[in-house]
């Protein structure tokens, strides 16, 4: 079962376990942990994996067609060697788009940036010592959101129990870099409740934003916890639905109680049912009524 409060949740249009066992076969030390089916849901049946990549928890959800998936969220993959960077490169390079090519730059002795044949991005790079996580979620803020890293980082951190910007691992752009990006983050890493971070502002003329195809659970212990984290991080009232909400930065998130992760893995396909139809039509999830249907 999942151990980390918060993880990343990517949404898939195609045979969303095969795709899991794809990564599994890609990255070291990976495994899918359980497969939940939900039916009857405005896709139809839906099916999320649970997966751990090098130790970093996802959920894959195959839901139907939505929108497209980029690079505003991507995820940092660092090693101690540069062996295992150019393994791990060689695995994801089949079908991919390469957006930085796998080289030596001033910052990483080994790092290159692809998109894979699903649509999911990965930042490939040789550690250089540092004690960091393997599997990082990045954001990058480009567009109406660019400047606003920080804001978001220090907002994420005020939210979160466990949260802070790790010592040293801060980065503004310089005068030199010109006056749009002066002062403003190149990179931070930072934790949210025990789990690591980045955050980087881009002014680049990206042409993609935030959505919900890339998520962020948040795990809670209690209906005041839920309560909580919705009243602080929900900012588009049109976007609440079935535990999601999206937030001041666009990025969405999905504010889920241990307990109905729990009914989802355990319970008979009769309480499945019962819970689902219960949870769709809600906003922000009320636990006691999950409870009184299962």
């Amino acid at each position: 079962m999942i151990t980390q409060p918060i993880i990343p949740c990517i949404w898939f249009e195609g045979d969303v376990e095969a795709i899991a066992e794809w990564y599994v076969s890609k990255f070291p030390d990976s495994f899918v942990d359980y497969t939940t089916k939900l039916t009857d849901t405005p896709s139809g049946e839906t099916t999320i994996v649970t997966v751990s990549l090098a130790g970093q928890f996802f959920q894959l959800l195959g839901a139907g067609p939505l929108k497209e998936r980029n690079p505003s969220i991507s995820y940092m993959v660092a090693f101690p060697t540069s062996e295992e960077v150019e393994t791990l490169w060689n695995e994801l390079m089949d079908g991919a788009e390469v957006l930085m090519p796998l080289d030596t730059y001033d910052f990483s002795e080994r790092y290159g940036w692809l998109t894979d044949k699903h649509g999911v991005s990965w930042q490939i790079m040789h550690s250089g010592g540092m004690d960091i996580q393997t599997v990082t979620p990045c954001f990058l803020f480009v567009g109406d959101v660019f400047g606003r890293a920080e804001a978001a980082m220090n907002d994420w951190i005020s939210i979160f129990p466990d949260s802070y910007v790790l010592e040293d691992h801060m980065i503004r752009y310089e005068a030199t870099d010109g006056p749009e990006l002066e002062g403003k983050l190149n990179y931070a890493r930072f934790v949210l409740s025990g789990r690591e971070f980045v955050a980087m502002d881009s002014a680049e003329n990206h042409q993609f934003a935030f959505n919900e195809m890339q998520s962020l659970i948040a795990f809670c212990e209690s209906q005041a916890e839920i309560d909580d984290y919705w009243a602080k991080l929900s900012a588009v009232p049109e976007a609440e639905q079935c535990g999601w909400l999206q937030d001041r930065y666009g990025v969405s998130w999905q504010i889920v109680p241990w307990e109905m992760e729990e009914m989802l893995t355990t319970g008979t396909k009769e309480q499945l049912a019962r819970v689902t139809q219960a949870f769709l039509p809600m906003k922000k999830i009320d636990v006691a009524a999950l409870r009184n249907v299962y």
